[in-house]
C-alpha cells in the first residue's frame, strides 16, 4: 500500500468520529457555497460561440510527504519521521475568453478550497484543516490530453495545537490555534474522458503565523499529490433534456501576446504588525511594529516587472534598547512583480543601511498586492530577518501618487 494509503487509514482508524465529522462538514460547507456561488454571474462563464455556457469543476485529492523543519524540539522527539497526509476538496471556476487579462495567462481557472491534516500526532499538533483560495496557471498549450500548471494557494489553517509550556513543550513549531496557510503546487492532469481528468503533481505547504505568537519555526511540507477532477457545465443544468449536451469543458483559446507598457509609478506603503518575544512564550504579551516603504516600479508588459525602494521599519520589541529611538532600522529593497487581474505576487531581497538591530545582513519581503483603483491598494506580506525567518508580517495600505 502507498505510503499515503497507509497514512491515512492509520488515522482514519485511530480518530473516526473526527474524521467522520470532517468528512460532513466539508461536504457541507462545499454544497452551500455551491449553491449560492452557482447562482452569482460574475462567477460564471460568459456566453461565447465556441464556448456556451459557465464550466466549473469539482476536484478530490490526497497528499503525503516529509517536513523541512530547522526547529530543535520536535527534531529530536521523532514525531516528524512518519510524515505527514493530507486531503484537499476544491471547487473552481474557470475564467471567461472575453476577460481582459485571462489571456495573457493562459486561461487560468481560480475558486476555493478546504484542507484537512494528519500530521502524526494530534496531542501535539491538532488536527489541522484550512481554508484558502486558489488560482491555477496552465503551462502547457491548449488541447493536449496531458497538461501541466502551477497552482499557488493561500488561505487560514485553524484547530492546531499550539506550544504550551506545560501542556504542550515539544511543539515549537505553531505558538498559536490559527495560522497562515500557503501552498505552490506543480501539478499535472490527464484528461482521461469528456468530464474527468487524473491529477497529481508535487507540492510544497507552509503554516506559520508570522512570529504573532512564538514559538514559531512554523511547519514546511513538501510531498506528492494525486487525485480526481469533475468537470461540468453549470449551464446544462437549466436545459431541456432533449437538448444536445453543452461541452463539460472551455475550449481554452491560444495564449494572447503580451504587449510593452513601460508603465513607471511611485508608491508609498504604511502597515502594521504584532509580535512576541521568545521570553513571552507563558503570557500573551505583543508589541507592534511599523513598516513604511518608498517604492519605484517598472512594468514590462501585462506579467512582469520590477520594483526598487527604501523601507523604514520600527520593532517594538527589542527591548533591549531602552530608548525607543533605537529600536528603528532603514534599509533598500530591490524586487520582482508578477501581476494578474488586480493582484500583485511580490517578492523583495533588502539589505539594511543602518545597524540591523541583530537581525542579520539582509531581509525579504514575500507579498500579495491588491488594487483597488489606480491611486489605492491594500498589501499583506511577510517582512522575514536573516535566512529567512519571519520577523513580522505586515499589514497595511497605500496609493501611487505618481505614474507615468
Amino acid at each position: 500500500m502507498c505510503y499515503f494509503c497507509n497514512t491515512l487509514t492509520h488515522n482514519l482508524m485511530k480518530c473516526p468520529d473526527t474524521a467522520r465529522r470532517q468528512l460532513r462538514f466539508v461536504c457541507n460547507l462545499f454544497l452551500g457555497s455551491y449553491l449560492f456561488l452557482w447562482s452569482l454571474p460574475i462567477f460564471g462563464q460568459s456566453q461565447e460561440n465556441e464556448n456556451p455556457g459557465r464550466f466549473h469543476y469539482l476536484e478530490i485529492e490526497g497528499h503525503s510527504g516529509g517536513y523541512l523543519y530547522s526547529g530543535p524540539d520536535l527534531e529530536e522527539s521523532g514525531y516528524l519521521e512518519s510524515g505527514y497526509g493530507a486531503f484537499n476538496m476544491k471547487m473552481g471556476w474557470q475564467s471567461s475568453p472575453s476577460s481582459d487579462w485571462a489571456g495573457y495567462y493562459n486561461y487560468p481557472s481560480y475558486g476555493i478550497g478546504f484542507y484537512s491534516g494528519f500530521l502524526g500526532n494530534d496531542e501535539v499538533f491538532g488536527q489541522p484543516n484550512a481554508l484558502y483560495g486558489f488560482i491555477e496557471f496552465p503551462l502547457s498549450r491548449p488541447g493536449r490530453k496531458f497538461s501541466a500548471s502551477l497552482t499557488p494557494s493561500f488561505g487560514l489553517t485553524y484547530n492546531l495545537e499550539p506550544y504550551d509550556p506545560i501542556d504542550n513543550p515539544l511543539n515549537d513549531a505553531i505558538g498559536a490555534r490559527m495560522a497562515v496557510y500557503f501552498n505552490v503546487d506543480y501539478g499535472f492532469s490527464y484528461r482521461f474522458t469528456r468530464e474527468l481528468d487524473f491529477k497529481g503533481g508535487i507540492d510544497f505547504g507552509h503554516f506559520s503565523n508570522g512570529r504573532t505568537f512564538v514559538p514559531n519555526w512554523g511547519l514546511n511540507m513538501f510531498g506528492l499529490n494525486f487525485g480526481i477532477r469533475y468537470h461540468y457545465n453549470a449551464d446544462q443544468f437549466k436545459r431541456n433534456p432533449d437538448a444536445p449536451l453543452l461541452p463539460a469543458r472551455m475550449q481554452r483559446p491560444p495564449k494572447t501576446k503580451l504587449s510593452q507598457l513601460r508603465e513607471n509609478h511611485i508608491s508609498v506603503y504604511l502597515a502594521g504588525g504584532l509580535v512576541q518575544n521568545e521570553a513571552d512564550t507563558d503570557n500573551t504579551r505583543q508589541y507592534g511594529t511599523f513598516s513604511g516603504v518608498l517604492e519605484y516600479s517598472y512594468r514590462f508588459n501585462q506579467i512582469h516587472g520590477i520594483s526598487a525602494g527604501f523601507d523604514y521599519f520600527f520593532d517594538n520589541s527589542l527591548r533591549q534598547y531602552e530608548n525607543a529611538s533605537a529600536r528603528d532600522m532603514a534599509g533598500v529593497h530591490l524586487g520582482y512583480d508578477f501581476m494578474f487581474y488586480k493582484f500583485t505576487i511580490k517578492g523583495q531581497i533588502g539589505v539594511y543601511l543602518t545597524d540591523n538591530r541583530g537581525k542579520g545582513g539582509y531581509y525579504m519581503r514575500p507579498a500579495l498586492r491588491y488594487d483597488f483603483s489606480d491611486k489605492f491598494f491594500a498589501q499583506i506580506g511577510l517582512k522575514t530577518t536573516d535566512g529567512g525567518a519571519a520577523d513580522w508580517v505586515e499589514y497595511g495600505i497605500g496609493f501611487k501618487p505618481f505614474r507615468w
